[in-house]
């Protein structure tokens, strides 16, 4: 059974969000959107403009994994006409109790204001056989770090336009525009980060976790290895050991690491093997430059490259 607490804060969001549904006069309100994270919120705003109005729950210096949802978030996701989620079990630890105490049947799963944005991306790392606890943190239906790579974010540009014109029809045009303009500003963005990665195709670098496949793909970047023996497993000193070992051997001195993990551990091995621990922005405001989807890619290619180029004397 909630608690007493709890049970007023639903009451409330439901009062509020009934309230909140109820444009003036002569006037349509907004869609209210819920994204999961600030990648999906922020490409929502590109497509639907000033016909949503759009709330991120995580924050993007936030482990998407590890979110303490909070009482407010149930008062948005009560009100949402759409909610966004990155799917693929991301949120598996906060999402479900959170859409069960809004009591808004319209954002449910399967419901026509839930929106999976995965469904139609590339997804990596879609394990096979038989998965156990001794993998560690290892998600059944594929790597949910998807969004970081761009044609993944036109993927779901394109899932939120179609989501969009469908709750609301008569702004569809509206939406079509929005997102010939994102696909066309993300286009040219595109050809900008080819540019500057195409020197350093096929150079290895060590990630602290597995959350960079699709943007290591994307840009021809090969990851050897993991600070992480496997996902949300700590490092033991003799898989240190072995990873400092197999560094030297190809070579490798960039570690990239999330803002939410400790830097302790990816300084010391950098240390042993003359590098750097590199935070890239895994998400939109995982760095205060980054405020939306195309600058997230700004970042994370100008400091990379940046990394890569120092790395080998300005090779």
């Amino acid at each position: 059974m909630p608690s007493a607490g709890l049970r007023l804060v639903v009451a409330t969001a439901l009062a509020v969000a009934a309230m909140g549904r109820m444009p003036a006069a002569g006037r349509t309100a907004p869609l209210r959107v819920v994204a999961t994270t600030e990648d999906l919120a922020s490409i929502a705003r590109d497509v639907g403009g000033d016909r949503v109005a759009v709330v991120a729950l995580a924050k993007g210096y936030q482990d998407p994994h590890q979110v303490d949802p909070k009482p407010s978030f149930i008062l948005e996701v009560s009100r949402a006409d759409l909610l966004i989620a990155v799917g693929r079990d991301l949120e598996i630890g906060w999402l479900p109790a959170l859409l069960a105490s809004s009591r808004n049947g319209k954002v449910q799963v399967g419901a026509p204001g839930y929106l999976d944005a995965s469904l139609n991306v590339r997804i990596l790392e879609i394990p096979t056989g038989q998965i156990t606890r001794a993998m560690g943190d290892v998600h059944p239906q594929g790597n949910p770090h998807y969004w970081l790579d761009p044609a993944n974010g036109r993927r779901i540009a394109q899932a939120i336009r179609d989501k969009l014109g469908r709750l609301a029809p008569a702004d569809r045009a509206h939406f079509d525009e929005r997102y010939s303009a994102f696909d066309q500003r993300l286009a040219a963005a595109e050809v900008r980060w080819d540019r500057m990665m195409a020197p350093f195709k096929g150079r290895k670098l060590v990630t602290y976790h597995r959350s960079w496949p699709n943007f290591m793909e994307r840009f021809g970047l090969d990851v050897i290895g993991y600070v992480e023996p496997k996902p949300g497993i700590p490092a033991p000193p003799a898989h240190i050991l072995d990873l400092i070992g197999e560094m030297k051997r190809h070579a490798v001195t960039i570690i990239v690491v999330e803002p939410y993990w400790s830097l302790r551990t990816p300084q010391a091995i950098a240390s042993q093997t003359n590098g750097q621990a590199l935070v890239l922005a895994p998400s939109v405001g995982g760095a205060k430059e980054v405020t939306d989807y195309v600058q997230l890619f700004d970042y994370n290619v100008g400091l990379l490259a940046a990394a890569l180029k120092a790395a080998r004397g300005g090779v």
